[in-house]
């Protein structure tokens, strides 16, 4: 509960969301703090889906976020996933994440990392690739995006990513 935050005396319950207000008092849904994000009209634990990716890779670093899709309300799902060793079946994760997640869980992308990006103080540097998205030219790593058709997780190619960017793949 936060107390006097307009007027002496208000009350609200903090749930996390951030709203914004209009110029008639409205206040509309804009997104999430802490260790979620909502998606198809759904709140994704990060925790969640990072603990099932863990268990179903085998990898123990991966770091899972919302990211912004011009035109498309909410956050879709990525993951990044650190993969040193390039042993991960993209095949198997699919299936495996079609059987333990709801469909709005499900990470659209997924970024390969080849080491675990960590502070000096051995953090994860979640707030740097939240900012890169799924922007295949803020880094040199692969990734992929969940082809909904198939099912499976497709190369996320400069193509691809502008389609995705000017709205031309549905999600």
């Amino acid at each position: 509960m936060v107390r006097n935050v307009r007027v002496n005396g208000d009350c609200y319950f903090n749930t996390g969301d951030i709203l914004v207000m209009d110029h008639y008092g409205y206040f509309y849904f804009r997104d999430r703090t802490g260790d979620t994000y909502r998606w198809r009209g759904e709140n994704v634990s990060t925790a969640e889906v990072e603990g099932v990716i863990s268990s179903l890779a085998g990898l123990n670093d991966t770091i899972v976020y919302g990211v912004a899709i011009p035109n498309v309300e909410g956050k879709a799902g990525m993951a990044a996933i650190a993969d040193p060793e390039k042993k991960l079946d993209l095949e198997a994760l699919a299936k495996g994440l079609k059987a333990s997640l709801a469909a709005y869980a499900r990470p659209l992308f997924i970024r390969l990392l080849s080491e675990t990006p960590i502070t000096a103080t051995f953090k994860l540097k979640k707030r740097e690739l939240m900012e890169q998205g799924f922007d295949v030219n803020a880094h040199n790593d692969t990734m992929f995006f969940l082809d909904q058709k198939t099912g499976s997780y497709v190369p996320l190619t400069k193509q691809l990513y502008d389609d995705l960017i000017n709205g031309i793949v549905k999600l």
